[in-house]
């Protein structure tokens, strides 16, 4: 399965945010169908409180499409906007 393009940079953001990537790819099956996110992690936010895992689709969206932003709402996906240049997460939208 090919990368994204910012795969390599939204991976060392993520690290930089204290994320352990536990997958790369993280593979997940689901109604018998084999699937693939780009990436797997996880966070640990203290000794007593169990670490946060989070599952990461990577995608490039150069330009403002309606498509995309009806799809965020349909489907309440949670988006991470990050720098490339910097390789740093700029905002969580939980």
């Amino acid at each position: 399965m090919a990368k994204d393009k910012f795969h390599g940079a939204v991976r060392r953001a993520l690290e930089k945010e204290n994320w352990q990537i536990t997958h790369d790819p993280f593979p997940f099956d689901y109604g018998g169908v084999n699937f693939q996110i780009d990436i797997g992690a996880e966070q640990v936010l203290g000794a007593e409180r169990a670490g946060e895992k989070i599952a990461v689709e990577i995608k490039s969206f150069l330009n403002p499409l309606p498509f995309t932003q009806g799809a965020v709402q349909a489907y309440q996906l949670q988006i991470i906007v990050y720098n490339p240049e910097q390789e740093r997460i700029e905002e969580w939208n939980p």
